[in-house]
């Protein structure tokens, strides 16, 4: 009998707080694989979120202060793995939402079933542009979204590659991408992009590489016999590495610019100093150029035992990601996950994010117009450049104007 009351007082205390008194975000996203560092990184930062709420007692939902209770998920990058999660976390009665996903094949597989239930969703930091397009067909699509994205959509990014290359002075180019769903949806926002900025920019071009590839020598020679001035790239994993190692070996001397994937720590380590000089947008720069930045880098590398995040701009994304979800909660007075959607459309209080402070980042859903939900705009994405090891501001005027604006706010 002591054993048995043991036990089950053991299974008690592990057990979480009744679904009535927590508010149940699920965390998913590659916590294993060469997407890793993206998915570790966002599932770490808003972790560490969600500890400094829970820490100060909770969200304040109506009377109570209610405690977040984190549900973690590793898609492992897989589609099929995406669509099992989503599944699962839709019949979860007591889910208030999700925050995650890095891969737009994952996001298209799993996040269908979370709208036929109208669960929450916050995408982040998975950027590819039909993940949230798939929704944006006018009369046809659907009148109320409960998904919402937390990350610069490739628009953005593909119209910031294309114009470097042109600030560049550049006439000719060379177009490579992965085969996934990412690389692809990339490719077609670079191709989109060079037509809208004046056709400035000649594609010599146009290669692919797959998941796991460890030589794109045949690729690379392609494009250096076209004359290529600059390499062009959209992908996810180890393989940007292969590209810029590859590039070094042919002697090929042109610049690499692609979208935000080549900041990570995969690309960065495994291509060592090739890597220097690469090109990619950025929400977020691990330097201390504000009082909330250097705060938020102190507290990470405490709470992780690290020197540099694998992914800034994951970590800060899920960061910011759970503060808007926290006020979104708090403006709703509830854990219903369609009040909750209603509410984010819709915020009242302005939330204070790492990345910035965020006024109505949010609208409701327009099925002809995708930036309704959509948090991110140009203004709030700054170039970053491979430098040493780690991702500093290309453009020394976008740090100049981030601390101008933090001393603004003071």
């Amino acid at each position: 009998m002591t054993k048995l009351l043991g036990t089950l007082l053991l299974c008690a205390l592990a057990l979480p707080a009744r679904a009535a008194d927590t508010v149940k975000i699920a965390v998913t996203g590659p916590f294993s694989g060469g997407s890793a560092p993206m998915g570790s990184s966002m599932r770490d930062g808003a972790k560490l979120a969600i500890a400094e709420i829970n820490a100060a007692g909770g969200i304040q939902v109506g009377a109570r202060k209610l405690k977040i209770e984190v549900v973690e998920r590793d898609d492992e990058a897989k589609n099929e793995r995406g669509a099992l999660i989503g599944q699962e976390l839709a019949s979860m009665a007591d889910l208030a939402g999700v925050i995650g996903s890095v891969n737009t094949g994952v996001v298209m597989a799993g996040d269908k079933h979370l709208q036929e239930k109208g669960i929450t969703k916050i995408i982040t930091p998975a950027a590819g542009s039909a993940s949230m397009t798939q929704w944006a067909k006018g009369a046809e699509g659907p009148k109320t979204l409960s998904i919402f994205r937390f990350a610069a959509h490739d628009g953005i990014q593909a119209a910031m590659v294309v114009e470097e290359a042109i600030n560049r002075k550049l006439t000719k180019v060379a177009l490579l991408h992965d085969s996934t769903n990412y690389g692809v949806s990339g490719r077609d926002d670079l191709l989109r992009q060079i037509k809208l900025q004046g056709d400035k920019l000649q594609v010599i071009a146009t290669e692919k590489f797959n998941i796991g590839d460890k030589d794109m020598t045949a690729q690379l020679l392609r494009a250096k016999a076209g004359g290529a001035q600059a390499i062009l790239i959209w992908g996810i994993g180890p393989e940007l590495a292969v590209a810029a190692n590859g590039m070094a070996k042919l002697n090929i001397k042109a610049p690499l610019i692609g979208g935000w994937t080549l900041s990570m720590s995969n690309y960065i380590d495994n291509a060592g100093k090739n890597g220097n000089g690469t090109l990619m947008p950025q929400t977020f720069i691990e330097e201390p150029v504000t009082p909330k930045a250097k705060a938020f880098i102190d507290a990470y590398h405490k709470a992780y035992g690290v020197t540099r995040i694998p992914s800034p701009v994951s970590a800060a994304q899920g960061y910011d990601a759970v503060y808007l979800f926290a006020a979104a909660v708090k403006q709703a007075g509830t854990t219903d996950t369609r009040k909750i959607t209603e509410a984010l459309e819709d915020l009242k209080e302005p939330v204070q994010g790492v990345i910035a402070t965020w006024v109505h980042p949010y609208k409701k859903w327009d099925p002809s117009n995708v930036e309704t939900h959509e948090a991110f705009r140009r203004e709030q994405v700054v170039m970053g450049m491979v430098k040493d090891g780690r991702v500093v501001f290309a453009n020394e005027s976008d740090r100049a104007r981030l601390a101008k604006g933090a001393q603004n706010k003071m």
